[in-house]
Order: structure tokens, then sequence, then C-alpha cells
């Protein structure tokens, strides 16, 4: 079939796309957040789970040296990993096995993140979630409603979010509290950007869909709502972890 071609093609050509409300476009982009928020639940339930549960966190975490074990490290990095071969490999992907990837993403997110919640107060990781919740709604609101074209922002942020990984590779040696508490506030204006420019590329998308006349149920169309939501959680979770670097209050 020629549609495993055409799914970066809807991604590009859509951003440039007429704005529509028609259903296949509302549908898909309610299924981009109905993915974003089973990801976040996953992710949720995961990290309270370990977090409350000190035998299985010994897993993570050894209870004499307090360093990650193996499974630790694996809970940190795989995720990483897992994000890149959703990405590289979306065309070789079958839907079934890009969700499965999605979960296991979710699920292993969820595991890294227990780490933090046994760090921070309860009360700050609860404000903190709320206010990156808040900071999210309105930049998706806004996303979605905007008239003007977000799309020429889109490399100027992609270059800021490579450059907060190239500073947080070189704060892992230089170990600057000040540095990072500086790197969180340039973090947490670039992700609430980029909530705004993903929604409104993925309402566009959605449009594009729409115009090729592609059914909500085509497997390429649920993929690119697969990776639709994995760019909105991305950000969420980004704004939630830099509000906590900067407002949080350890234990």
């Amino acid at each position: 079939m020629d549609n495993n071609n055409n799914n970066y093609e809807w991604a590009h050509k859509s951003v440039f796309a007429e704005q529509q409300t028609g259903v296949v476009a509302k549908k898909f982009f309610a299924n981009v957040f109905l993915w974003m928020f089973i990801a976040l639940g996953l992710s949720t339930v995961s990290a309270l789970v370990m977090a409350n549960n000190l035998e299985l966190y010994s897993f993570l975490r050894d209870a004499t040296t307090q360093k990650p074990t193996i499974l630790g490290y694996v809970a940190m990095f795989a995720p990483l990993g897992l994000v890149l071969l959703m990405s590289a490999g979306l065309n070789k992907l079958s839907y079934g096995a890009l969700v499965g990837v999605f979960i296991l993403y979710s699920v292993l997110t969820g595991l890294s993140l227990s780490f933090i919640l046994l760090a921070y107060t309860s009360a700050s990781v609860i404000s903190c979630f709320a206010g990156a919740a808040g900071i999210f709604g309105i930049m998706a609101v806004l996303g979605y409603t905007t008239d003007v074209d977000l799309s020429k922002f889109g490399p100027i942020l992609m270059v800021g979010v490579i450059g907060l990984v190239i500073a947080s590779v070189v704060n892992m040696f230089i170990q600057s509290e000040s540095f990072s508490l500086f790197m969180a506030f340039i973090g947490i204006a670039i992700f609430t950007a980029l909530t705004a420019y993903d929604v409104q590329k993925l309402k566009r998308i959605g449009a594009g869909i729409e115009e090729s006349g592609a059914s909500i149920d085509n497997a390429d169309t649920k993929k690119l709502a697969i990776m639709g939501a994995l760019s909105l959680y991305l950000d969420f979770l980004n704004i939630f972890l830099y509000l906590l670097r900067i407002f949080g209050s350890r234990r």
C-alpha cells in the first residue's frame, strides 16, 4: 500500500493546511489526547506503586549504597532509546508494535519518576504537577485557537531543545546548582512554547488527514496519533520536571 509512505508527508504538508473542523480531524485530535492521558496514567500508577513499596523500589535502587541497580539504569535510560525507536521506526513498526513500545515507554518513565517522588515532598510534587497541568492546558488552548502560524518557531525551539540537552550534559561534569536553575527557567520557556506549537501542528495534521480522505481507522492515521501523543507527553513531562527543579522541596 502507498499509505505507509504518506505519514510523514501528511505531517509536513499539513502544517500549512487550511484549519478545518471536520469529523476526522476532530477524532484524530481527540485520539492524540486520549493516548497522552493513557500514557500519563500509566506513568503515574507505575511511579506511585514503585515509590510506595520499598521492596519493589529496591529493584531500582540499592538500599545499602543508594545507587541505582541495573534495572534502575534501564528505567532511566531505556525511555530515550524507545523514543528514538518510535521516531526512527515509524514506517516499519506496525500499529500494534508502536502501541506496545509506547506503553512500555510510559511504564518505564513512571519507574524512573519514582526516584523523584521519593526525593521531593508530596506537597511539592502535587503542586508542581498542578502547575504543569495549568501551563500545559493554557498553551494547548492557545495553540488550538490562535490564528498565528507557529510553524516558523519550530526550528528555533528545536535548537533550544538541543541546547538544553548539551547544557545538561555539561552540567553533569561541572555540577553547578545555579546553572541548573538557569536551565530550568529556560526549559520551562521552551517546552511551554513547544506545547502551543505541537498542538497547532497536530490540529493541522488532522486537517491534512481530513483533506486526504483517509479514514480515522487507517493504521497510519492511528500511528500519527500515537506520535502526537508522545510529543505532548514529553512537553508536559518536561514542564513538570523543570517546575519541580525550581520550586520543589526536597525531603
